[in-house]
């Protein structure tokens, strides 16, 4: 990564487009674009294939997987205007004044839920299957804050699909992999057991996940959690009817990162975006 051939902006401020809505300048991105390069290394380190998910997913695909009893806040529902108001944007009408069509579809809130939900019926083999894709999610928060809560965002996901034991494993590789990137970033992450699994988790999975932990979460020093790693069990295998081979319903987990969290975490130990940009190169350099 060269850091020299980075354009600085004239005397410009990119303000802030509204809450939650930041543009990156080109330090930042080119942190955002090398913090994901690295990240990748999972991938590669797992030989999961890059694909590009669904930028909507149906709302009846994420009501099957319990989708909007667990996380009715979060979601951000895509809508479009209608013929009959069409002449009334013509002729310059407040969009803000016209009412929107359902369309049935939700922005992502995670980049696994269009993977999961491409591979419906699909049977992933006794040998198991790993995707790796990038996506931008949506979230409806209670606030926003800088890089660390924002309306939209980039998710790097590595998803696993198999046995019990892989999809154990897979959670355990991935958490390695996180304090290992971190380490060479200089990064100080804390990891603890987070509450909000993504299958109900109401009776009697509440009570099984205080015996077996299935999310983990990798936190900044300010708290700010950058990367997960999740474990599902069978719950998408059994309601997506993906099987792993004679395993039956695959089990499934996911390592995640917020890209731009991992940007706000890298500026917040080192500084500057410049000097987080430098630390970036010096781990991909070696130097």
């Amino acid at each position: 990564m060269n850091t020299s051939s980075i354009t600085a902006l004239p005397d410009i401020e990119l303000k802030s487009p509204g809450a939650g809505l930041i543009t990156l300048d080109p330090v930042r991105t080119a942190l955002l674009r090398g913090l994901d390069d690295l990240l990748t290394g999972l991938a590669a380190q797992l030989s999961a294939p890059e694909v590009v998910g669904p930028p909507l997913l149906s709302v009846d695909g994420l009501a099957r997987l319990d989708f909007f009893r667990n996380f009715p806040h979060l979601g951000v529902s895509a809508g479009r205007f209608g013929p009959d108001v069409l002449d009334g944007l013509a002729s310059g009408g407040s969009p803000q004044d016209l009412p929107l069509q359902p369309t049935g579809h939700v922005l992502p809130s995670a980049t696994c839920y269009g993977l999961l939900l491409s591979l419906e019926g699909e049977d992933v083999g006794d040998d198991g299957l790993r995707l790796s894709a990038v996506g931008r999610c949506f979230r409806n928060e209670t606030h926003y804050d800088g890089l660390r809560r924002l309306w939209g965002f980039h998710m790097r996901e590595v998803l696993y699909l198999g046995t019990k034991d892989g999809a154990t494993e897979h959670q355990a590789r991935g958490g390695e992999f996180v304090q290992e990137v971190a380490g060479r970033l200089g990064l100080t992450l804390t990891r603890a057991a987070a509450d909000d699994p993504f299958y109900d988790n109401g009776g009697s999975r509440a009570r099984l996940m205080a015996l077996d932990p299935v999310k983990y979460e990798y936190s900044a020093p300010d708290g700010t959690a950058i990367a997960s790693v999740n474990r599902h069990r069978n719950f998408f295998g059994e309601r997506l009817s993906i099987r792993a081979g004679s395993h039956g319903p695959a089990y499934s987990s996911c390592v995640a990162f917020g890209v731009e969290r991992w940007v706000h975490a890298m500026i917040l130990a080192h500084g500057t975006a410049e000097q987080a940009l430098e630390r970036l190169r010096a781990a991909v350099t070696g130097s």
